[in-house]
């Protein structure tokens, strides 16, 4: 369980860092317009990632 947790972690990085890495200007323009943004919205946005996440867990680990 520890590896899986070690292997998802380390997925995540190399996920987060592709934008980055090949457009580092969309992304501080995309950020810009996040922060921008009222705390219902990001809350909502979070719960939907989450949810997201969820279902696709549930359907890889059945």
């Amino acid at each position: 369980m520890f590896n899986d947790l070690l292997s998802a972690i380390a997925l995540l990085l190399v996920l987060e860092g592709i934008m980055p890495f090949l457009h580092p200007g969309a992304l501080r323009r995309y950020l810009f317009q996040v922060v921008q943004q009222n705390d219902k919205t990001l809350r909502i946005a979070g719960l939907i990632a989450m949810s997201i996440g969820v279902g696709i867990l549930y359907l890889t680990r059945q």
